[in-house]
């Protein structure tokens, strides 16, 4: 294109060449660059923006941020990939400047909920029970008034907040300071108070933003509380949540769900029982838990599996050998299931995750029994769920269930052995994530029948295996940060029971606060095991991977490569560690405050 027809122009403009080169440029350019020359630069490197996004530019609008300006970028028409296009720099300071007001100026719902406020208050010493939540109160009621935001309390453990979108944002670079400053609270118990925070925001409207919000506080409460959860158009987002979730006494909740469960059962032609693909103990052993209460209510039941590894050959084919329980194909059961059937999901609530994401829609009713934290992407809108991130495992949740249904303990010895091999496997051999009522649920499958001995044959593993572990194990990478990194070479169908066998090995190394073990799958997939011993919140780093699991025992699956997955983690561990020291720098810098004005 002629040059003098760019001089001639009455806004910056400039040519770019096929391979994005700015060839020519008007002397307005000054306006966008504060370079005197831009000829001969590439034109992403100035701006960001790739030759495929200029193509579009008539089309989808693409703005950039210039010499405290911002400019409307547009083409000619008859812009093609072979040709020189001619680049508009349309000034839109004003527009934009008043489109980030008003995203600034958007209205936000914030839910605060006080976590497990009914332990809290019965546990503390009688002259802190009106103590704490006054000290929680104020404490929630000052942080409001730092952002300028109102708090106003609607019952004895929750508030809500309304903000604008400037003031989230500042709550969001300050990682929700709040959660630090209730944590600090002198109980006289031995579990610290926290808080639950949910808050949403949408250009829809309030009620959107509302119903946000309250999704938010559901998912903070379901991940285990002591964290804030953010929902907007855009997605969710996550922060906090430094600790485990606490056990809860109350055991009304189990009643409730089994009544319910009871309910649906009698009323469904058949029940559908399906944990997550490549079943482990616990998946397989609550779902013939399930199968159990199901035979007790006189109900047909199928546990659909599709493929199995090699760890639950041992009592998966002493199941089949009983010939008393129906294990059939996912689609076996498609063909099976009715508007009447009942699915019961068990061991996991994504459905990135169970074995068949066709039968749970073809399934009207659903039930979930769950120990995982909720995610983003968790069911909704089922008929029961019980999600408890406290509890060990799915097996320790049915065990509490069945003891609602019958005063009768109506489990066989096999179905007693599977399910505490499921809490077994999950717990660690009773060594995390347990808590009274873990014990208490193993201890009534040991009245059940259960021998520890039949229970351990079911753990053996195969000599190549223990080989693969054991190397694994000797040739660990022990950083200076005091994590252990560990590859499992080759590829096999038991990489991820070994790399959990591995991570927890690791873990019993003195000094070791957290362990990673990766491998690769017979499907190529990169597949991880992590553990921590509570100073690393393992969850969330393999959440940002696509995975999940729970504060100290987390795990992911994924297609990228193992050596790209391994300085991924690295980074987030890095940054993790970062974070905990900076927050430890500024706890420092306000106690010494205190001090001095003291």
């Amino acid at each position: 294109m002629d040059n003098s027809y760019i001089a001639s122009l009455p806004i910056p403009a400039c040519t770019v060449d096929p391979d994005g080169i700015v060839v020519a440029a008007n002397p307005l350019m000054k306006n966008v660059f504060v370079y005197e020359d831009i000829i001969g630069n590439n034109f992403f490197t100035l701006t960001g923006v790739k030759r495929e996004q200029l193509l579009t530019a008539n089309v989808e609008e693409i703005i950039v941020d210039r010499n405290d300006k911002y400019f409307k970028l547009w083409v000619n028409e008859d812009a093609t990939e072979d040709t020189d296009l001619v680049v508009f720099f349309d000034e839109a300071t004003a527009r934009e400047s008043y489109r980030t007001q008003l995203e600034s100026d958007k209205a936000a719902i914030v839910y605060i909920s006080i976590d497990n406020y009914d332990e809290l208050i019965a546990s503390a010493p009688e002259d802190y029970r009106r103590v704490i939540p006054s000290q929680i109160d104020g404490i929630v009621r000052k942080w409001g008034d730092s952002y300028e935001s109102p708090v106003t309390s609607t019952g004895d453990d929750t508030y809500i907040m309304y903000t604008r979108q400037a003031k989230l944002s500042e709550m969001i670079e300050d990682n929700f300071s709040v959660l630090d400053e209730v944590r600090k609270i002198e109980s006289q118990i031995d579990f610290p108070a926290s808080i639950s925070i949910g808050a949403g925001i949408s250009s829809i409207s309030l009620i959107e933003s509302s119903e946000l919000a309250e999704a938010a506080l559901e998912l903070a409460l379901g991940r285990g509380g002591d964290q804030a959860v953010v929902k907007d158009d855009e997605g969710t987002r996550y922060y906090g949540g430094t600790l485990q979730s606490l056990e809860k006494n109350n055991r009304a909740k189990a009643k409730v769900i089994a009544h319910a469960m009871k309910n649906l059962i009698s009323e469904a032609d058949k029940v559908f029982i399906m944990g997550h693909r490549w079943p482990d103990m616990d998946s397989f052993g609550a779902a013939v838990g399930a199968s159990a209460v199901c035979t007790y209510m006189d109900k047909d039941s199928y546990i659909v599996i599709d493929k199995h590894n090699y760890a639950l050959d041992t009592i998966y084919e002493q199941v089949m050998d009983t010939e008393d329980y129906n294990i059939i194909k996912p689609e076996r059961a498609l063909r099976m299931v009715t508007d009447k059937s009942l699915l019961i999901i068990v061991d996991t609530n994504r459905p990135v995750l169970v074995e068949s994401p066709e039968l749970v829609d073809a399934c009207n009713t659903k039930v979930i029994i769950d120990h995982h934290r909720l995610t983003d992407d968790s069911y909704q809108n089922v008929a029961v769920a019980y999600i408890e991130s406290y509890a060990s495992s799915a097996s320790e949740l049915l065990t509490e269930l069945m003891q609602h249904f019958s005063q009768k303990r109506f489990i066989n010895k096999l179905e007693a052995e599977a399910m505490l091999a499921g809490i077994m496997v999950d717990s660690n051999n009773f060594s995390g994530r347990t808590g009274v009522r873990t014990f208490e649920a193993a201890s009534w499958l040991k009245r059940g029948g259960a021998d520890t001995t039949e229970v351990k044959r079911f753990f053996q593993v195969r000599r190549e295996d223990f080989k693969a572990k054991a190397d694994a194990i000797a040739h660990a990478e022990f950083a200076d940060d005091d994590v252990a990194y560990a590859i499992s070479e080759g590829t096999t169908s038991n990489t991820q029971i070994i790399n959990a066998q591995v991570a927890d090995e690791l873990m019993t190394v003195k000094g070791t606060k957290a362990s990673f073990a990766l491998g690769r799958n017979e499907r190529g997939q990169t597949v991880v095991s992590a553990r921590s011993l509570g100073e690393l919140n393992v969850q969330t780093l393999m959440e940002k991977l696509g995975g999940g699991g729970h504060f100290t025992s987390a795990a992911v699956q994924t297609d990228e490569p193992l050596a790209e997955v391994l300085a991924q983690i690295k980074k987030l561990v890095k940054e993790a560690f970062e974070r905990e020291e900076e927050e430890r720098r500024k706890t420092m810098s306000k106690t010494q405050e205190i001090e001095l004005i003291r």
